[in-house]
């Protein structure tokens, strides 16, 4: 892959480490429908955030089928229509995938404009789902939810990267 300038090498993501991030992020989004704002519309969905940067770095370990099962265990943890939450995270897969490409060329802040509409997309396709199942409308208060999530994504990519961006272990047989 060419790499843009002044973008660093990085080493290769423990899957454990993947793994066990996402499993933080429901862990995160769980507390936070639990203990600090209930189920809020313009709370940030950790766990979409989360999904989409894995999907775009490391797009053969983690992609719809993913998504397919957090979803599915976010909406039996919710109690609410059972696949709400798995279709709108298979869609932001799918989308992340189509774009991964083209996504890792900007810089975090150019990012964050462009997983702006990715965030939108999934809020539209809940409230969509929503209303075909005849529930309420939670408010004008959802459109701050992509846009929170939006700003999120550098802080949570930095967070990500981190681990990645350690140096190696110095040896004069290897100058990277």
């Amino acid at each position: 892959m060419i790499m843009r300038p002044g973008q660093r090498l990085l080493m290769p993501v423990n899957p454990a480490f993947l793994w066990m991030s996402l499993l933080f992020a429901f862990v995160a989004n769980m507390l936070g429908n639990m203990l600090l704002w209930g189920r809020a519309a313009w709370a940030p969905d950790v766990l979409s955030i989360v999904l989409v940067f894995w999907t775009v770095h490391q797009t053969m370990r983690v992609g719809v089928a993913a998504a397919f099962v957090f979803g599915l265990m976010l909406d039996v943890y919710q109690g609410g229509v059972l696949g709400q939450h798995a279709m709108a995270y298979t869609v932001l897969s799918y989308v992340a995938i189509m774009v991964h490409r083209r996504l890792l060329w900007f810089s975090l802040p150019e990012q964050t404009l462009q997983v702006l509409p990715l965030f939108a997309l999934v809020h539209m396709v809940e409230l969509v789902l929503n209303a075909i199942i005849g529930g309420n409308f939670p408010g004008w208060w959802v459109l701050l939810a992509p846009v929170g999530e939006a700003l999120l994504w550098p802080v949570i990519s930095w967070m990500l990267l981190a681990p990645q961006r350690r140096a190696p272990d110095p040896d004069d047989n290897r100058p990277l």
